[in-house]
């Protein structure tokens, strides 16, 4: 029997949580990225005047989604491991360690920020 066993499965099952988030954030940034193509293309063929859409903002929205759940990732990762380490270890430990997922959670509210604000305008300008 693995000691503490069910410490280290809730520990796995919340890296896996973080992972899963991490993919759903990464598919996303690839969805708006790639979703202008489309627009574009559609654009092109249309016979009508299209408002001009800001193509290479959303790019850039995509690409930085793509990276936060990159970093999303590599921090859930780091996590895990420190405390599977702790989680093994004999000595009682304080828990500590809310500060990537403060930086995380930032980030995510400054893109939502951004997309709410990229969408307004869209429709704005649609108007």
């Amino acid at each position: 029997m693995i000691p503490r066993f069910t410490d280290h499965s809730a520990n796995e099952r919340t890296y896996l949580a973080w992972v899963r988030t991490a993919i759903a954030v990464m598919a996303f940034g690839f969805l708006l990225e790639r979703f202008d193509l489309f627009i574009a293309f559609a654009a092109r063929n249309d016979t009508h005047t299209a408002p001009t859409l800001h193509i290479r903002m959303s790019e850039i929205v995509g690409l930085g989604l793509i990276l936060v759940g990159a970093l999303m990732t590599l921090l859930a990762t780091h996590r895990y491991r420190r405390n599977r380490q702790l989680i093994s270890e004999e000595e009682l430990h304080e828990y500590t360690g809310s500060g990537p997922e403060r930086v995380l959670a930032t980030l995510v509210v400054i893109v939502a920020i951004f997309l709410v604000g990229y969408v307004a305008q869209q429709l704005i300008v649609l108007t």
